[in-house]
Order: C-alpha cells, then structure tokens, then sequence
C-alpha cells in the first residue's frame, strides 16, 4: 500500500509538471503571437499554481512591458532579477522598463564595504547557499572520520588540514547566508503601483508635504501606522504616505 501511495504522489507530480509546461509553452507562443493579455494570464496562472523561477517572471515582465504597464513591468523583472541576482538579460529589460518611470531618482552611493556584502550575497542564493552548507558538513565529517581512523602521521597530518579547511568553508558559507536571510528579512522593498503618491513628513496630512511619488517607482518598506506607510527611496530620502498601493518584493 505505500509503494502504490508512493507511486500516486510521483504520478501527480509528474502530470502537475507536464501540465505547468504545457501551460509555459501556451504562454509563450502567445507572447511570440503579440497576444500579449493572454500571455500574462497565462503565465499568472502558473504562478497562482505554486510555481516560481525566474523565466515566468522575466516573461511576464516581458509581456507587461509591451503592454505598456510601467508599475507590472518592473515588478516582475524585480522578482525575475532574486531568481538569478547575475542574469544580463534581466539586467538590461529592467533598465529599459525603469525609463518609463516619471520620477528620477540618484542613489547614494555605496560604501566598498557594502559592495563587498552585496557581491558575497549575489554569487548564490539561499538556496544554493544551503547546498554549499550541507556538502562541508558532510566533507567535514568524512575528513574528520578518515582523521580519526587513520594511524599514518603523514596521512592524519593531511587529514586534518582537510577537516579544519572544510570547517572554515562551512563556517563561512553558513555566517554569509545566515547574514543574508537576516538582512533580507528585515530589508523590505516593494513597487508603487499608483499613478501618483505624496509622502509626507509625518503620519498625518498637517505635516509638511516633502514630495510626489509615481508608479513604478522601487521603495523600501520602513514602518507602518496603520493605514500609514513609511518609505524609503533610493537617494535616502524618508516620509509617510496613506492607502498608497506598494506591492511587496519579498
């Protein structure tokens, strides 16, 4: 009875799998086609299915992108872009959807430490980091078995460099993706989706008017009071905005 349940869960998942390239395949001669409103519901529809890489949503960024959605383009290309952080391709449809945007906006620049953290965090994403974490803990253990069960002096010697190496590799690996979740977690960064927001100085409409915001726009996500949001944008400036439409990176 467990194999044939075991059998049933393979089955489905192979079907489930079949279909969601079925539907990828549709979505994509819909997009070739130049129906560009079937193909993001289209691939809309494999996301709502549970399925997340970045080829959907760099094609759907695609598709928002012909059809002119500013906000929907860069969103997507933003999510395609924590799928695979190096893609050129992403890089450069990123680029062309963010010059439909009204505002513009100098970031600060970046400290060499910080490009130095950011280039740590883009080699691998969590989930390779996590790969890279259990193949040293395994390499760990296998060295420090060989260590221990090993009577040659020359052969412990190696042995041990081994063991200490692969700890340091693990180590480090787990003290970068470690520092990687934590500052993911606490950096939220969202899109506007609105025409147009104002960002005030405070929580309230009596506070000083500080500028406008438009869609499309890439904020981060400070702190929240209740219909109220504190933003962040890239040049550093702060401020507060009411009931504005911000859809969630992370």
């Amino acid at each position: 009875m467990k194999y044939i349940f075991v059998f049933l869960i393979y089955c489905s998942s192979f079907v489930f799998s079949q279909d969601v390239n079925r539907i990828f395949q549709q979505a994509n001669d819909a997009y070739n086609k130049g129906l560009y409103d079937e193909a993001v519901k289209l691939y809309n529809q494999i996301i709502l299915d549970g399925q997340h890489d970045s080829s959907i949503y760099f094609n759907l960024g695609n598709s928002h992108y012909k059809l002119n959605n500013v906000a929907e383009s860069i969103f997507y290309f933003e999510k395609a872009k924590i799928f695979s952080s190096k893609d050129q391709d992403i890089e450069i449809n990123l680029a062309f959807a963010n010059n439909m945007t009204i505002d513009s906006i100098d970031p600060l620049p970046k400290s060499d430490l910080l490009k130095f953290r950011e280039y740590l965090f883009d080699l691998f994403s969590l989930d390779q980091y996590a790969v890279i974490i259990i193949s040293f803990t395994w390499l760990t253990a296998i060295f420090l078995g060989l260590f221990l069960l090993n009577s040659k002096p020359s052969s412990k010697k190696i042995f041990f460099f081994f063991t200490i190496l692969s700890m340091l590799f693990l180590i480090l690996s787990f003290s970068i993706s470690s520092l990687k979740l934590s500052i993911e977690k606490d950096e939220i960064f969202g899109i506007i989706f609105d025409r147009k927001i104002e960002v005030w100085a405070e929580p309230n409409f009596r506070s000083e008017n500080l500028f406008s915001l438009h869609e499309g726009t890439k904020v981060q996500l400070m702190d929240s009071l209740q219909e109220w949001k504190k933003i962040k944008i890239a040049n550093g400036a702060e401020g507060w905005t009411k009931e504005a439409i911000i859809k969630n990176l992370n």
